[in-house]
């Protein structure tokens, strides 16, 4: 801490100690400054940006399409489909598409979207609920809260894996080729 000083004479201080001069505050009255290495601040800036972005879960809208007439059978298949899409984090689009006269019946599209969220109540919130869009009708389902924190804590424990894995493999570089065996049959 320096104090306040004048822009040359910071100027000559930082060159003195071979850093650059960074103004970290202009709209302070006087700006602030610091006498660091910038080209070092932006790297530790750049590095830990990326370490946020591993931690972050990429949320996906995966979309199952079906017809007013697609069979019980089918629509258990993709009610687990839409199951394990939520319980990965991902938000859920139903689409249920109306071909030719099938539009004059909206309502068993709807019996089939309120059949999905009734058998998804307890892992997913309607954030959409049936809605007719031209030729189609769509609900739009995501995770519950607890079902995000969840995946969030995985992701972040996957993340603390690669890491200790990428320590391990630094200090253990230079030991053989990695597979743990000897090759003492080469001469």
């Amino acid at each position: 801490m320096l104090g306040v000083l004048p822009t040359h004479e910071a100027l000559r201080l930082a060159r003195e100690a071979d850093l650059d001069l960074v103004e970290v505050n202009p709209k302070g009255v006087p700006p602030v400054c610091k006498i660091m290495d910038f080209g070092k601040f932006k790297y530790e800036e750049k590095k830990k940006e990326n370490e946020l972005k591993k931690r972050q879960v990429q949320v996906e809208l995966k979309e199952v399409k079906l017809r007013p007439k697609t069979d019980d059978h089918d629509l258990e298949v993709k009610a687990k489909h839409i199951r394990r899409f939520l319980e990965d984090g991902n938000k859920v689009k139903v689409t249920c598409r109306f071909r030719g006269r099938e539009i004059t019946h909206p309502e068993t599209a709807e019996v089939q979207l309120v059949h999905f969220i009734e058998t998804t109540k307890d892992i997913a919130i309607v954030e959409q609920t049936p809605r007719m869009e031209a030729k189609t009708m769509t609900i739009l389902l995501s995770p519950k809260a607890e079902i995000r924190a969840r995946v969030a804590a995985q992701v972040a424990k996957k993340a603390e894996q690669d890491k200790q894995k990428q320590t391990a493999a630094k200090h253990g570089e230079g030991e053989g080729d990695g597979d743990g065996e000897t090759n003492d049959d080469e001469e």
